[in-house]
């Protein structure tokens, strides 16, 4: 929550947004590193076998591995969204267009997410 002078206080998203950021920062970090070194470095050098497709298939229709990615792939973008927000705003100053880029850039998060949750779950 936010106060203004007078001490009245106005709900707003903010701490949610946030807390999207920080959350996709941290999981980002932690994840996305490992798997590329994992997959882009360490499997195609021969360093680690190579999983069989249907090995690999199986691990990636696990209900766990499935919430996992959802929630790397979401966490990501709204990550990426804030940061872009932030960035139209500070560094382009873009402050008269709030409104626009803030549903720009958390909408195509939303439907990024949509779309990542789709593609994983379909399979």
């Amino acid at each position: 929550m936010t106060t203004s002078r007078r001490g009245s206080r106005r709900p707003t998203a903010e701490p949610l947004a946030w807390l999207a950021f920080s959350a996709g920062g941290m999981a980002a970090a932690l994840l996305i590193p490992v798997l590329i070194l994992l997959f882009g470095v360490a499997i195609p050098l021969g360093w680690v076998a190579a999983p069989d497709f249907a090995h690999l298939h199986s691990v990636l229709r696990h209900p766990i591995t499935v919430v996992v990615l959802v929630g790397l792939c979401v966490l990501a973008l709204f990550h990426a969204a804030h940061r872009l927000r932030f960035t139209l705003w500070h560094g382009l100053r873009l402050q008269k267009a709030r409104g626009a880029v803030t549903v720009a850039c958390y909408g195509g998060a939303a439907v990024g997410s949509v779309v990542a949750t789709y593609l994983l779950i379909r399979g």
